[in-house]
């Protein structure tokens, strides 16, 4: 269960956990800031790290942001975190050589 992408909640436990609705998470899944793996009964599940997004998304609209505007601030965030962590590993690369 140390896993950030196990799909361990389902839309209502995420939901509560957030203090969200179902439609604030099914419109996260629409404007495509993460796809939540169904179950073999067709039902939405989310993971740890999939919350923290959701978390974020919400802190941004309570503060007046537009949620498709929050969602693709919350994806260049993403972006960007990524490019860091490799221009880090590249950087302890060339120290090695």
């Amino acid at each position: 269960m140390d896993d950030d992408d196990f799909p361990a909640y389902t839309m209502g436990r995420a939901a509560a956990i957030i203090g969200v609705s179902h439609d604030f998470l099914r419109r996260l899944g629409e404007l495509k800031l993460f796809t939540p793996l169904r179950s073999p009964g067709g039902h939405r599940r989310y993971s740890r790290h999939q919350l923290r997004l959701a978390i974020r998304a919400r802190e941004l609209c309570d503060r007046g942001t537009p949620l498709d505007a929050a969602c693709r601030i919350i994806s260049l965030e993403d972006q960007l975190e990524e490019a860091l962590r490799i221009n880090r590993e590249r950087e302890r690369l060339t120290e090695i050589d």
